[in-house]
């Protein structure tokens, strides 16, 4: 099977979408301080950005993938984005549990990409 521009594109305009998406509904965390008021502004600001991505990786994606298979891509990138986040925006550890959940989770998604 030749390669596809429409395989690559989606999962790399995902992932970017997934940044901005993360960003927007955790990144406030830590602002705490900050006014709940001009926390949801900026989120909806950047989730402007998120939207700009994902949709057209959605159209785009949807020449070569299922809406499920595109649905789950997006899932097991949010999964792999929020994990960086947590560590390096937030500080969190993740633990073994979120490992094995996590994996569990991608796991059972491959099986959307099973013939």
């Amino acid at each position: 099977m030749p390669f596809s521009p429409a395989a690559l594109w989606p999962i790399v305009m995902l992932f970017a979408s997934n940044i901005f998406m993360t960003f927007a509904w955790y990144g406030h965390l830590k602002h705490k301080s900050s006014a709940i008021f001009l926390a949801i502004l900026v989120s909806w600001g950047i989730a402007f950005f998120e939207y700009c991505l994902a949709v057209p990786a959605n159209r785009i994606g949807s020449a070569v993938y299922t809406t499920a298979q595109l649905k789950t891509m997006q899932e097991v990138i949010t999964l792999i984005v929020f994990s960086g986040f947590s560590i390096f925006w937030l500080g969190e550890n993740l633990t073994w549990n979120h490992a094995i959940g996590f994996a569990l989770i991608a796991i059972g998604a491959s099986f959307i990409f099973r013939a």
